[in-house]
């Protein structure tokens, strides 16, 4: 259980940072290189902007444990679905494969975090029903 942990946390905190703290960084601290990422991809400006608000609030859903699962779960998928499209973006856009590469080791280390955040989950459950009904954790 605490390796689950660790592995979650490790992970979690890694996605908090990339998809985060770095592009609000960016935001607030940066601004001119805002749209760096999306603008030779063909978006508007105002996209890196949603892009940014959506991946923050996300990471804040994944990162806080009081956060629902539903609401989690939709974080995930979100995040999911940013990281699949930056590599098709990068596919079909530039075709250079060190950014066609990077979301997708990013979508690698989030579906890590998911993982052991459902062992997580699902180790609690179980030793919660055992509890419950008074039965051991070795029957």
């Amino acid at each position: 259980m605490k390796k689950n942990k660790i592995i979650f946390w490790i992970a979690t905190i890694f996605i908090v940072i990339w998809e985060g703290v770095m592009p609000l960084g960016t935001l607030l601290f940066a601004p001119q290189y805002m749209n760096a990422g999306t603008k030779p991809l063909g978006y508007p400006d105002y996209f890196a902007y949603a892009l940014i608000l959506c991946k923050v609030l996300g990471v804040i859903a994944i990162a806080i444990p009081q956060f629902p699962a539903k609401l989690k779960e939709w974080a995930y998928a979100g995040l999911t679905f940013s990281l699949l499209f930056a590599f098709i973006s990068h596919a079909c856009v530039d075709k250079n494969i060190t950014y066609m590469l990077l979301p997708l080791i990013v979508l690698g280390i989030l579906m890590l975090s998911y993982v052991y955040r459902s062992k997580i989950a699902g180790a609690s459950r179980t030793s919660q029903q055992n509890a419950y009904t008074g039965a051991s954790a070795i029957s």
